[in-house]
């Protein structure tokens, strides 16, 4: 059991350590901002995944969003947004994040972006990997490289491959009604929740290309007596028969390997793109972990975005980090100061128990957004006020 728990962190440590991992959030904003109820005096710490859901907050005006993420991979792919943003126009950003592939990619980057970024990590790391959008070789679009953008990347061969599977995969995917969704989905279930796909996706090689830790997968596993495979099973059938697939960019994205201008982020849309640049500035980044940051700029901070970060410190072994860095949270927060963040349980009953003593959890509001979330990959979205 040591042995392997070891060699398990390892092969964690190993693919985020190395890697890009987010190429595009995976939590929906449209609940996110519902939830946090931002305004022109809000003070937001969060974890930077791939920045699409920063940049989407910027809409709310706030006056300061925080982007933290220990992956300085994560933060680069942020700061190329903001060089868009800073430095190009509309069609250009969309060619680039909308299309996932830019002809003329390294001829723009050389010419405006690599002014734009703010540290010569940045630089380095796109002088590497600008091939990301080259629309050359098997990967054909930024939206399949990454170690997230890989896994969905086979996945997506694996279909391709079973012609009446991509068949019912992109009939389920362009559906424009709830009853096609589910006479779709039933067909394709079980073709493709199959033996191999089931055991594909509980190995923990390819949950870790997806960021998920062990401690988040045994929290997933522990839910239905079927374990992983169960809750996977049981996340996918509530997205894809129960909401609707017509602005769904982020399952989309994954199988096309772009966007569409009617079915993107926010941060892509034409009439968002000037009030962006303008508040752009606003985005601050940091590479480190989330008790470092708060450790190193004290304040009175409004809202508090963890992502799915809890689930990654709840392994008995990370408990003492969870509790340093809620007690850190707690010591700079606004009064009123909300948290958001999603699990893979059903409650945050792992936290410590004297955040349940600061903070008030609205069970409500949390079975709302669950419902309403279009990825659907999270057994609980919890919202607190401090």
């Amino acid at each position: 059991m040591g042995i392997a728990h070891t060699i398990n962190e390892k092969v964690f440590r190993q693919i985020h350590g190395n890697s890009l991992v987010y190429n595009a959030c995976w939590e929906d904003p449209r609940c996110d901002r519902k939830l946090l109820n931002l305004n022109e005096n809000s003070r937001v710490v969060m974890l930077t995944s791939a920045g699409c859901n920063a940049l989407d907050y910027l809409l709310d005006n706030p006056a300061q969003v925080h982007c933290v993420d220990i992956n300085p991979r994560q933060n680069a792919l942020l700061h190329l947004k903001l060089a868009l943003f800073r430095g190009t126009d509309h069609p250009t950003l969309f060619r680039f994040f909308g299309n996932g592939a830019v002809k003329k990619a390294r001829e723009i980057f050389n010419d405006t972006l690599h002014r734009q970024l703010p540290d010569p990590y940045s630089i380095a790391f796109w002088e590497r990997n600008l091939h990301y959008f080259s629309a050359k070789g098997l990967r054909r679009s930024f939206y399949w490289h990454g170690s997230s953008g890989t896994v969905a990347w086979i996945i997506r061969q694996w279909l391709l491959s079973r012609p009446e599977a991509a068949r019912l995969t992109r009939r389920l995917l362009e559906s424009q009604h709830a009853e096609e969704q589910v006479k779709w989905y039933e067909q394709l279930e079980p073709l493709f929740l199959n033996r191999f796909v089931q055991w594909l996706v509980q190995q923990h090689l390819v949950q870790s290309m997806l960021g998920v830790p062990k401690s988040q997968q045994h929290l997933a596993a522990a839910i239905f007596p079927d374990g992983l495979f169960g809750y996977i099973r049981q996340c996918l059938r509530h997205v894809f028969t129960h909401l609707p697939m017509a602005d769904n960019y982020f399952w989309k994205c994954y199988f096309f390997g772009q966007y569409e201008p009617d079915c993107c982020p926010n941060y892509l849309k034409p009439e968002h793109f000037a009030i962006l640049r303008e508040r752009s500035s606003r985005i601050g980044t940091y590479t480190g972990t989330l008790s470092d940051f708060l450790h190193k700029n004290p304040g009175q901070y409004t809202h508090f975005v963890l992502l799915d970060h809890q689930d990654w410190l709840a392994a008995r072994r990370r408990r003492p980090a969870l509790e340093e860095e809620w007690r850190l949270i707690l010591d700079n927060a606004a009064p009123g100061a909300k948290v958001l963040f999603r699990t893979a349980s059903f409650d945050p009953n792992f936290l410590p128990g004297f955040v349940h003593e600061r903070v008030r959890f609205d069970k409500e509001a949390a079975a709302w957004s669950q419902a309403n979330d279009r990825v659907g990959t999270y057994a609980g979205t919890w919202i607190g006020t401090i």
